[in-house]
């Protein structure tokens, strides 16, 4: 009898209105265990399994590195697939919004801290990013009201040199590519730094300019 609408059914309505909460209900949950939040979750849970891999064993054994890296590999994966898939099918979700930059904060900054910790990377580097990292998400935040600062192509480009950058130092690598990787983090390195700077100057004019549209608002409603 699910059909029958609620105008329909007489009487009081009060069985339709209990149908019709627990059908809202269903609906918020399943707008939350969508494919997108699922991944993000995933990335969430991974990031205690990915320090635990690599720390093992005092943190030098090849062979659960090489682990740690399937791990983190995967997270990055993630990463890229969720955002896209609750873009293109409309997955997005409050629980989305707030996860999503979360886990990707999590893995990284767990990545960063791990290798700092054994030895393997300087902390400059771990703290240079990982001031970075909050310092623009909080700045986001204190912007949100005046509008969204879009990700642009130099942040993406610094995701990915940070991303390959840590998966290389994971990896227990010799010779040239032991070499290479040192590189490759230099430039997300760079990247990071240029990247943030361009960011708070996009803050810097939204912000002016919402300003500015809220007193000529003001003005106007005079």
């Amino acid at each position: 009898m699910t059909g029958v609408p609620a105008s329909a059914a007489g009487g009081s309505g009060a069985k339709p209105a209990r149908g019709g909460k627990l059908g809202a209900a269903a609906v918020n949950q399943a707008s939350l265990w969508n494919i997108a939040n699922i991944l993000t979750m995933v990335r969430l849970v991974l990031v205690p399994g990915f320090v635990f891999l690599l720390l093992t064993d005092g943190g030098y054994d090849p062979v659960w590195r090489a682990w740690a890296w399937a791990a983190f590999a995967v997270a990055m994966i993630t990463d890229v697939f969720d955002g896209h898939l609750a873009r293109t099918y409309n997955l997005v979700t409050d629980f989305g919004k707030i996860a999503d930059p979360i886990a990707d904060k999590a893995i990284m900054a767990a990545g960063l801290i791990c290798l700092s910790a054994l030895g393997d990377l300087p902390w400059w580097v771990t703290g240079v990013i990982l001031f970075r990292e909050l310092g623009i998400t909080l700045m986001r935040f204190w912007v949100i009201r005046h509008g969204v600062i879009p990700a642009s192509r130099g942040g993406k480009m610094k995701t990915l040199a940070q991303g390959t950058a840590v998966g290389m130092y994971v990896l227990a690598l010799t010779g040239p590519l032991a070499t290479a990787r040192w590189w490759v983090m230099a430039v997300a390195v760079v990247l990071t730094v240029v990247t943030g700077l361009d960011y708070v100057r996009q803050a810097v004019v939204l912000r002016r300019a919402g300003l500015a549209a809220e007193r000529a608002a003001a003005r106007t409603s005079r």
